[in-house]
């Protein structure tokens, strides 16, 4: 079992920045990439960032790319998620969740990929 806990969500000016965080429990995270997802309100569950197990590579939307920076400190089971000129329309529920393979990533974007989930932390960006 893993238990994932977001934090760092807020409210925040358009343009403003956030840096999201995830903790893991119980088992590690450090063999398992990791991802970023997000829904809002009437919005089907979003992709928006993951990172493989050692960080080597990172997978962004295009949506968030050049904006949003993913990375991991496995030493502290944590992941993160530094989201700067944030915008209106990232405002949303943002999850993180552990992918279901270890050592490798297949379809990182897929949500079907990931076994386990984070309640999720609210971000909302007024105009």
């Amino acid at each position: 079992q893993v238990h994932l806990e977001e934090s760092g969500g807020g409210l925040v000016q358009a343009g403003g920045s956030l840096r999201l965080s995830c903790a893991a429990s119980g088992r590690t995270l450090s063999i398992h990439a990791v991802g970023w997802f997000r829904q809002a309100p009437g919005k089907d569950r979003e992709f928006i960032s993951a990172i493989t197990w050692n960080g080597d590579r990172t997978y962004y939307a295009d949506v968030v790319k050049g904006r949003f920076t993913i990375s991991r400190i496995n030493a502290k089971n944590t992941m993160y998620l530094q989201m700067n000129s944030l915008k209106p329309e990232d405002t949303a529920v943002y999850y993180c969740a552990k992918n279901r393979l270890a050592w490798v990533v297949r379809d990182p974007m897929n949500p079907d990929e990931y076994d386990y989930w984070g309640q999720g932390t609210q971000v909302t960006v007024s105009s």
